[in-house]
């Protein structure tokens, strides 16, 4: 999060640009993400700090992403690994309205495929949820198909706005890969949408070469921003010298395994986290004393 007076004014007038660009006005902005129209006003005059799920639910209204919001860019390096521009959601020379019907029927989509999943759901559902006609959404996007493939875009967007608004406040290695893994957890009922998102794309890209290639670099960013934190503990002298790209493999590697478990549930998201705690603390923490 910003820390100085100078980062904290440039975060505040992003954040204005933001909402002038996404076609809703301040309150509508304030409604959308829960937040008392006053304190808005202070965090856009610069007077008062956005909190994490603040700037969140802010970049996932209108559109940006949480590193634009801090940075100024979407490929700043920094705490989570940045996706490439492909993978984000797709940005069309469009005016504000077109945009924000676009986003609409996005996030629209996401909730019913995760919640109904990719066979049961029409286009004429997804126009029924965002009040327009079938012929409108059929406007922004061709096919269901491609429909899908922007709602897992927009899953990496979510899962990358979340690391980038929480863990630049954590500098303690071990606070920070366990925030992290978390920050992940198929916990409520956003999270195991996120969830059954990504569970049925690897359905998908497990019978069909289309859409692998979107997905694998999705899912590497996911692995790297993983290493990085591990990377980030071994330098500072707390995690295990063993290399961190096999430790990322393996974690990673549990925590779908884990959340598989927790959707069908043979899990809870509680169980899961107990679990993965366990496994950073017996793999990845050095022991005290440890010299190797």
């Amino acid at each position: 999060m910003p820390t100085s007076t100078s980062e904290q004014a440039q975060l505040a007038e992003r954040a204005r640009v933001s909402i002038q660009n996404s076609g809703l006005v301040q309150r509508e902005v304030a409604r959308h993400i829960g937040l008392d129209e006053t304190k808005l006003s202070k965090s856009l005059a610069g007077t008062r700090r956005f909190r994490p799920s603040e700037l969140t639910d802010l970049a996932d209204v209108t559109g940006v992403t949480v590193n634009w919001l801090m940075s100024g860019s979407d490929q700043t390096q920094g705490v989570s690994a940045p996706p490439p521009s492909r993978i984000l959601p797709t940005r069309h020379p469009e005016n504000s309205d077109q945009a924000q019907k676009r986003r609409k029927i996005i996030e629209s989509a996401w909730w019913l495929l995760a919640r109904r999943g990719y066979s049961s759901v029409r286009i004429a559902d997804i126009a029924h949820a965002c009040g327009v006609s079938t012929a409108s959404v059929h406007y922004y996007f061709s096919t269901k198909r491609e429909i899908f493939a922007e709602v897992l875009r927009y899953s990496v967007k979510l899962a990358f706005d979340r690391q980038i608004a929480e863990l630049h406040a954590i500098t303690e290695p071990v606070s920070r890969l366990k925030r992290l893994i978390e920050l992940q957890l198929p916990a409520g009922e956003r999270g195991r949408a996120e969830w059954s998102i990504w569970l049925q794309t690897w359905a998908y890209v497990a019978v069909d070469d289309c859409g692998k290639e979107n997905h694998a670099q999705g899912y590497r960013r996911w692995i790297q921003t993983v290493e990085d934190a591990i990377v980030f503990g071994q330098q500072a002298g707390v995690f295990a010298e063993v290399p961190a790209a096999d430790l990322a493999i393996e974690l990673t590697s549990l925590v779908d395994g884990l959340g598989i478990k927790v959707l069908t549930g043979m899990l809870t998201s509680d169980q899961m986290h107990d679990h993965i705690e366990s496994f950073i603390d017996r793999n990845i923490v050095r022991a005290q004393g440890s010299t190797q």
